[in-house]
């Protein structure tokens, strides 16, 4: 496949690098392993001690979703995710609005994750002020990105092992502290999964809060024009990123919540982690398990940076956002070097927000991104391709429909904080859309996908 240039007559091109287990480790940094403990509490009590059930469900909902990321991918293997295949699918406005609110999802989890890690390193670190902690971690992401990707994605690869390592001995202290007769006393139960107070309703409740922790899996499509043969590794990495995501939260809550079944014992149920962490394996232990945290947030950082670069690179290359600016790429490097520092001077501003407000910018970007993938694949190949027999309806048809529909029933659990700032965030897309096309008068600028493949 030939590199994208950023015009014809330039050297500079995105470039083709990432293997699939590089792409596996970007979206499994984005994805964030140790995010099973941070609702833990939250599921436990939703769910009645029922998390990993609710993980399988969410496991379920967000796979017919991968499929349709792997779908799109084959026909469209560029940077630009949603955005790009809604515009050449559907309608380039629609496209446009689409990748206007992704970007919620993609701009704001660089500074969820600054504000996270500060948070954590604060606990470690409680002298030193929090703001010139969060400045550290932003500069560091930022450092780290302006690196070739096959760089970055080997960086965050020892991020995303300690991740795993850290997730690995809190599972091991959790089997020892079990058969030593703590928790249930018993490490083959199948209560975890079901039980007599299990309801379908509280089931489903717990899975709309975990599927959030899915949120990464489809930032992998961001990489499209810089991993080796993206047509086969693409799809598979969107899959594997999420299933074996999947499998680490099911096995790690599985343990967990067997070994502490009844949550009510800590200080703070919905947070518990740290006090988890605290009572199976002591001080030292939980300093661990801080730094793993600490190391999550940078690992999600670094991947959800190189994804939004990526983004506003696509929209810029297209003039929908000013080229000149967002469609530069460093002619050595091949980096999109001023959407990097751009994202690292935005991460900033986690200096000032709180965490609520982030979170629902990137609960609102994810959601519209999930819902128009689903609708691309029936459109583009139901509609347009009349592919329709019968295997081809189960692929095309009934998969994306099922995914839409678990996505409908996210849409349907959002707290409208996020439907507000969502909202408000959209209208502002629509006006800058009806400026930039005089009234709709005039189409966006579209991508020549001939130099894309």
């Amino acid at each position: 496949m030939r590199e994208i240039c950023v015009e014809k007559g330039q050297s500079a091109s995105l470039k083709r690098s990432l293997k699939l287990w590089q792409v596996i480790v970007l979206g499994l940094g984005y994805l964030t392993p140790l995010t099973v403990f941070d609702t833990y509490g939250i599921v436990t009590q939703e769910t009645s001690g029922h998390v990993p059930s609710a993980y399988l469900l969410a496991l379920a909902a967000m796979l017919f979703t991968a499929s349709s990321y792997g779908k799109m991918v084959k026909v469209f293997p560029v940077a630009g995710s949603a955005y790009s295949y809604t515009r050449q699918t559907i309608n380039p406005h629609l496209g446009f609005l689409v990748g206007w609110v992704s970007l919620l999802d993609y701009v704001f989890l660089p500074i969820v994750n600054v504000l996270l890690g500060k948070i954590y390193m604060s606990a470690a670190f409680p002298d030193v002020p929090d703001w010139m902690l969060g400045v550290v971690l932003a500069a560091v992401v930022t450092a780290v990105n302006l690196w070739k990707i096959d760089g970055t994605a080997n960086f965050n690869t020892l991020l995303v092992a300690f991740q795993v390592f850290v997730v690995t001995f809190f599972t091991v202290l959790a089997i020892s502290y079990i058969t030593e007769g703590g928790g249930s006393g018993d490490v083959a139960n199948i209560a975890p999964f079901y039980s007599a107070n299990l309801t379908f309703p509280s089931l489903m409740a717990g899975a709309a809060i975990l599927c959030f922790s899915f949120l990464g899996f489809d930032a992998v499509t961001t990489y499209t024009e810089e991993t080796i043969d993206p047509m086969k590794n693409i799809p598979r990495g969107i899959f594997l990123v999420a299933l074996i995501g999947g499998v680490i939260f099911i096995v790690a809550s599985y343990f967990t919540q067997l070994a502490f079944p009844d949550i009510t014992q800590f200080e703070n149920p919905d947070s518990p982690s740290p006090e988890m962490s605290m009572a199976l394996g002591g001080p030292l232990f939980h300093s661990l398990f801080v730094a793993g945290s600490i190391t999550a947030a940078a690992a999600s950082g670094i991947a959800s940076h190189a994804s939004v670069s990526r983004l506003l690179y696509a929209m810029g290359r297209e003039n929908v956002l000013p080229k000149r600016l967002f469609g530069y790429l460093n002619p050595r490097s091949g980096i999109p070097v001023v959407n990097v520092v751009l994202v690292g001077i935005l991460s900033l501003s986690a200096l000032f927000l709180d965490l609520e407000t982030a979170l629902a910018f990137i609960n609102f970007g994810a959601l519209t991104a999930f819902t128009a993938v689903n609708v691309c694949v029936i459109f583009h190949y139901f509609i347009k391709e009349k592919m329709r027999a019968p295997k081809d309806v189960f692929r095309y048809l009934i998969s994306p429909l099922v995914g839409a529909g678990f996505v409908a029933y996210l849409w349907w659990n959002l707290d409208s904080h996020s439907l507000t700032v969502g909202m408000i965030w959209s209208l502002l897309g629509i006006g800058y859309l009806l400026y930039t096309t005089k009234g709709f008068s005039k189409k966006p600028p579209e991508i020549n996908f001939e130099d894309a493949i």
